[in-house]
């Protein structure tokens, strides 16, 4: 009823439409020669949405009188805070499945107006970038998007937001960097790198007391999703980088797990590596990284971890 009237250029929470699309199409209008992005980060957006502002755009959209009704109700139904309930006059129900709908059709107003006058811009829910060509258009847009977001009683974060070059910026957990022959390509952004590797490090810490195939059946599950994500990102060697440096870690939870050095020396051996090779590595048994990057690799290669299920990013 609501989502055929939404911008084509919304691509949050709607039927046919992902976080994919609207990478892509950031990426055409950099290609372009837009290469200049305002990108505005709203200030908890989710919490601070106008209780009146949103069911007075909802009003015209529904002529509903019981559905607008309904509406307001989950709009204001109370939260709980220390075990006692709370009232709320504004923000909408974290979580909810109606909240980023109701998004859509609050930020609609923002999209036809850009529309109207020509730009070249994308949103995902909360998220949007418009895509310009120098400096001082950007800082145009910038001053309108602050107009359209106070008429509706939303707030810009002004440490997060900024007029700047377009692969200084990120969207959605991609970046864009420049190709010989000034092609525009997608990248992982550094922030989701950070943010990924700081989940599988808590996933492969040496103090967990899981085993290794136990370990590699939680990395399946996160490491299959976060691969299918950024599939987009034309960067194959930061992918083989990240393999191995998931590989390495790995190999230092074997270490860990094997502890003393007689273990560890009958368990290389045991696995192919020569009596001096083994030795030099026992010898060290308690420096688990630097051992890891050893010759051990012998011992443990690809095939290895190929048998326990653990995905190849850049396969």
């Amino acid at each position: 009823m609501l989502d055929p009237g939404f911008s084509k250029h919304s691509h949050g929470f709607r039927p046919g439409r992902r976080a994919h699309d609207a990478i892509v199409e950031a990426q055409r209008y950099i290609q372009d020669g837009r290469k200049w992005v305002v990108d505005v980060d709203l200030e908890q957006f989710f919490d601070r949405v106008n209780h009146d502002v949103l069911m007075g755009r909802l009003a015209k959209r529904i002529g509903d009188r019981l559905v607008l009704g309904l509406i307001r109700r989950y709009l204001e139904a109370g939260v709980l805070v220390n075990g006692l309930a709370t009232e709320r006059h504004e923000g909408t129900p974290q979580g909810g499945p109606l909240s980023p709908l109701l998004a859509n059709v609050l930020l609609d107003e923002v999209d036809k107006e850009l529309e109207k006058r020509g730009h070249a811009f994308v949103r995902y829910a909360d998220d949007c970038n418009v895509y310009v060509r120098s400096r001082r258009a950007g800082e145009r847009v910038m001053g309108l998007l602050r107009r359209l977001y106070e008429r509706l009683r939303l707030r810009i974060n002004e440490a997060k937001s900024a007029a700047d070059r377009a692969w200084n910026r990120k969207l959605l957990g991609y970046s864009f960097w420049v190709a010989p022959g000034r092609v525009v390509k997608r990248r992982v952004a550094n922030k989701a790198l950070a943010t990924m590797k700081e989940q599988v490090r808590l996933i492969t810490k040496r103090t967990r007391g899981q085993s290794i195939r136990q370990v590699c059946d939680r990395l399946r599950g996160y490491l299959r999703g976060w691969k299918e994500y950024f599939r987009l990102a034309d960067t194959p060697g930061i992918f083989a980088d990240l393999d191995e440096w998931i590989r390495h870690r790995l190999r230092a939870l074997h270490l860990k797990h094997w502890k003393r050095g007689p273990t560890i020396y009958r368990e290389l051996r045991a696995r192919g590596l020569t009596e001096r090779a083994a030795s030099r590595v026992a010898a060290n048994g308690q420096r688990w990284w630097k051992n890891s990057g050893m010759l051990i690799n012998v011992a443990f290669p690809i095939s290895y971890f190929d048998t326990l299920g653990l995905p190849r990013l850049a396969a």
